[in-house]
């Protein structure tokens, strides 16, 4: 699902780049392109995915509990746990900027790349490693209101599905989806933005440098390039108004839904084994110490 949601975000798309809705998207570019298209690039992302997620949870828990400890001990704070993930999204965000680069890079119609490192060792040659990084910023701005929102309504939704706090798969798999969902529609408008600065579509950069840029597209290098939000934000907007913003929110909302879903199911299910664990060696130690 995420090269059509890359695809459906393209501002000035190719006359065979252009899709109805998810499905034809789908559909379209499976007939035209092969069945692996829609997925290429995802390698990329699970190489960093494994310790980016890591140090994404293990920083949600220790502020998580420090924070809840240091407003009211033993009680659940919603700031304790946004003010948690927008930390974690930081460090997070941090190691898969540069992988989400190259993915949606290399998603892009008639993408000109042979496979990750020849799209690595051209983003280099020609933009320089600040092309990795373009985007940083942006995605700051989009993710730490999106995993604010997002786990609060997770933590949220556990309080009325799952009051005890046990490990019931089915109250994670339910919160997880509907918290990415509602995070992943409000923050859409950003999601764009953040495409637009990782793919530079030439279009997108063709009418920075015909309008009030062309003075500074003359100055150097760099200047071809469409760098920061606010430009972002008006390129997006003279290109198609508001309804730009949300191009692609469906697919967005979509490939986020499953995407939180499976990862609270499988970041509680191995919380709950390793707790389980510890709680067992702690009575076995009590046994112990009473003989």
């Amino acid at each position: 699902m995420c090269s059509p949601q890359t695809r459906m975000q393209s501002l000035h798309p190719e006359p065979g780049a252009r899709y109805r809705n998810v499905m034809d998207a789908l559909q379209q570019i499976v007939r035209t392109e092969g069945v692996w298209r829609p997925i290429r690039g995802v390698n990329v992302l699970a190489v960093g995915a494994g310790p980016a997620h890591a140090l994404y949870f293990a920083c949600y828990e220790k502020i998580k509990f420090s924070l809840s400890d240091a407003i009211k001990p033993g009680t659940n704070s919603h700031f304790a746990n946004g003010v948690a993930g927008c930390a974690a999204t930081v460090l997070h965000d941090a190691i898969m900027n540069p992988a989400e680069v190259v993915k949606q890079r290399m998603q892009m119609f008639n993408s000109p790349y042979r496979g990750a490192l020849d799209c690595m060792g051209s983003l280099l040659r020609q933009e320089g490693p600040a092309a990795f990084y373009r985007s940083y910023t942006t995605q700051l701005t989009m993710n730490v209101p999106f995993q604010a929102l997002h786990f609060m309504t997770y933590e949220y939704l556990q309080e009325l599905l799952n009051p005890h706090r046990q490990y019931n798969p089915s109250s994670h798999v339910v919160s997880g989806a509907l918290a990415g969902a509602l995070a992943a529609a409000v923050t859409t408008p950003l999601d764009v933005c953040k495409t637009l600065l990782n793919t530079q579509e030439g279009q997108a950069v063709h009418v920075i440098q015909g309008g009030a840029a062309a003075a500074a597209a003359a100055s150097g290098p760099e200047s071809r390039y469409i760098s920061g939000l606010g430009e972002a934000f008006r390129t997006v907007y003279r290109m198609g108004g508001m309804p730009a913003f949300f191009k692609g929110v469906q697919a967005r909302v979509i490939y986020q839904m499953p995407s939180t879903a499976i990862s609270w199911s499988v970041y509680e299910f191995f919380k709950y084994v390793i707790t389980e664990r510890q709680h067992k060696k702690r009575l076995r130690g009590d046994r112990d110490g009473d003989k």
